[in-house]
């Protein structure tokens, strides 16, 4: 049998090698992300004189975009029974786009990249997180998610590092992102990109999921209800969270220079990088509510914060802990969707159902915080945020048995 035509149930060992290796993927991916992308809001405000409206509908097309093309990928990847070569489309329309922001002198060049970089993201996530679900065994969900988002986030802490030294060498204590130490960012994000590709298509296999998808159709019909509810969930929680380019906005907005703010995300990273394998882990033993329901109160009690924060390093403290929310979702989530769609050839398509919930919803979050930003004051998208998590959280609650009571 060969390696590129397994199935999850009789998978030999290396094909549990999946999981580190589309995790190198990520590591790779991310260190060119971070450095390309975490400054773009900088770029736009101070090289480009984009306001925090625009940023924010920015930011929101391009999520949405990516969201719409995830659940479509998803499904294709369930119906043609294959993961790898969506993700290596999705992954390789990612790298060939974002060198373009080299070239960017307005805001509408920007969207086309930001757009063609979420396309890419769009075709990959949802086949790319049902081969790591159908390469774990089923009582370790929470730690194969887990080590994928820490080798993902050990990349970011990479990309940010190395976005620090490049702002610190060109600019040092500068307060405003210059045009051409953006464009440094943007040629050395390109060498870790490519190499992502080469990983990618050299050390992943295919694992076939167990049976076929049932339609031709895109159904929205036919899972548990607990993932209904969940999406739902979801979807409340994301309509407070606004994108984390506001985060950036506002620690800039109360002082912090460049450098800082790209140090600020480093350390961001590494808290996430160094707890998302041992909750996600955890989240195996005590239930996968539990944890996200840690990570959405410190969630609510960051976004409260930023919206009371009047210094520099009150932003910078609690962009930090930040990393902790990140840590107890992103993972546990996707480990929940597994549990609650056992069937392999269906979670194509349930990823990208959960990653549309999330995405179409990110466009009108990144708005109101747009809107509440320009009207109110900057601090009221936090509060708005960090009042749809409860909602969120009581119908998670409410709707979600443990998986483990099942």
């Amino acid at each position: 049998m060969s390696l590129d035509d397994v199935r999850p149930d009789k998978a030999p060992r290396s094909v549990r090698r999946n999981i580190v290796a589309m995790g190198v993927v990520s590591f790779l991916t991310d260190i060119s992300s971070e450095m390309t992308l975490t400054m773009l809001p900088l770029f736009l405000k101070d090289a480009l004189g984009v306001q925090a409206a625009m940023i924010g509908l920015i930011e929101g097309l391009a999520e949405s975009t990516a969201a719409l093309l995830k659940f479509v990928s998803g499904w294709l990847s369930d119906r043609l029974g294959r993961r790898k070569a969506m993700t290596l489309l999705g992954y390789g329309l990612s790298a060939l786009s974002k060198p373009f922001l080299y070239f960017a002198a307005a805001w509408e060049s920007v969207l086309a990249v930001r757009i063609a970089d979420r396309v890419g993201k769009g075709i990959r996530t949802a086949p790319r997180d049902a081969l790591v679900a159908d390469s774990a065994d089923k009582d370790k969900q929470g730690r194969a998610f887990g080590l994928h988002r820490a080798l993902d986030t050990a990349g970011a802490v990479w990309g940010t590092g190395i976005a620090a030294i490049v702002v610190f060498l060109s600019q040092q204590g500068a307060r405003i992102l210059n045009r051409s130490t953006y464009q440094r960012l943007v040629l050395a994000g390109i060498i870790p990109a490519l190499l992502a590709l080469v990983v990618l298509a050299l050390f992943v296999r295919e694992i076939r999921p167990r049976g076929k998808a049932r339609s031709l159709l895109l159904s929205l019909v036919g899972y548990d209800r607990r993932f209904y509810f969940f999406l739902a969930s979801v979807v409340l929680f994301t309509l407070g969270n606004s994108s984390d380019a506001f985060l950036v906005l506002r620690a800039s907005n109360l002082g912090l220079t460049v450098v800082q703010i790209a140090l600020m995300v480093f350390a961001f990273n590494v808290l996430y990088g160094l707890l998302a394998m041992p909750l996600g882990a955890l989240s195996d033993k005590i239930g996968r509510r539990r944890v996200i329901f840690l990570g959405w109160a410190v969630y609510a009690l960051i976004y409260l914060g930023f919206g009371l924060a009047r210094a520099a390093w009150h932003v910078a403290l609690l962009y930090v802990l930040y990393g902790l929310y990140y840590a107890a979702f992103e993972g546990t989530s996707k480990a929940l969707v597994a549990d609650v769609v056992p069937d392999s050839a269906r979670r194509g398509t349930a990823y990208g159902l959960y990653q549309v919930a999330v995405g179409i919803t990110a466009l009108a979050a990144s708005s109101i915080a747009g809107v509440l930003w320009q009207l109110l004051s900057p601090a009221a998208p936090f509060y708005f945020g960090s009042a749809m998590v409860l909602a969120a959280a009581l119908l998670l609650w409410v709707g979600v048995r443990p998986w483990q009571e099942a």
